[in-house]
């Protein structure tokens, strides 16, 4: 969801960026958010501290978003540092801020859901992005919210979360967007 982000922004935003810097930050983020991640569940899947790819209980998900709160720090000072691009900066601390908070809630053994934290906080960067550049995009935010609903109702179907977990999911992506917008300017 992060990479879908960036793409996003910079498409969307009107301030002129080079394509080589584009596409190195393009590359750099893949290599951290994807690549890694997949590398680093099979490294834990190999060691048997993650059983499956679900995460099914709040004990199995500390490692992982430990190590992805690592991974955040990287991209936060090296992949997007405050003085090139200000506005994925605090995204991407926003994006720590909600991570730090489903890892604090997996040591109090409670299961948020990570899937909406990353689904919401998307969707709010998307609609604060669209108030600050004056930029209409409705259909993006459509789509969002049947991806949002989509995500939910599988989540429920699945039997993986219960509605508080999703709600509490979905305050967890918001809030720190909401809360990090102040310092894009």
């Amino acid at each position: 969801m992060p990479l879908i982000a960036v793409v996003f922004y910079f498409s969307k935003s009107p301030r002129y960026l080079p394509k080589e810097l584009i596409y190195s930050k393009l590359i750099s983020l893949g290599i951290l958010s994807i690549i890694l991640p997949i590398l680093i569940y099979y490294l834990l899947n190999t060691l048997g501290k993650a059983r499956t790819i679900y995460l099914k209980s709040s004990k199995e998900r500390i490692l992982p978003l430990f190590v992805n709160c690592c991974i955040l720090i990287v991209i936060i000072f090296r992949v997007f540092p405050v003085s090139q691009l200000i506005v994925l900066h605090f995204f991407f601390i926003a994006v720590l801020m909600s991570t730090l908070s489903c890892l604090i809630l997996a040591l109090l053994s409670f299961k948020a859901s990570i899937h909406m934290i990353a689904v919401t906080g998307v969707f709010a960067f998307f609609i604060l992005l669209s108030i600050n550049y004056s930029i209409n995009i409705n259909g993006t935010l459509a789509l969002m919210c049947v991806l949002i609903g989509a995500i939910a109702t599988s989540r429920l179907y699945l039997k993986a979360h219960t509605v508080l977990e999703l709600s509490v999911g979905c305050v967890l992506g918001i809030l720190p967007q909401i809360i990090m917008v102040n310092y894009w300017f």
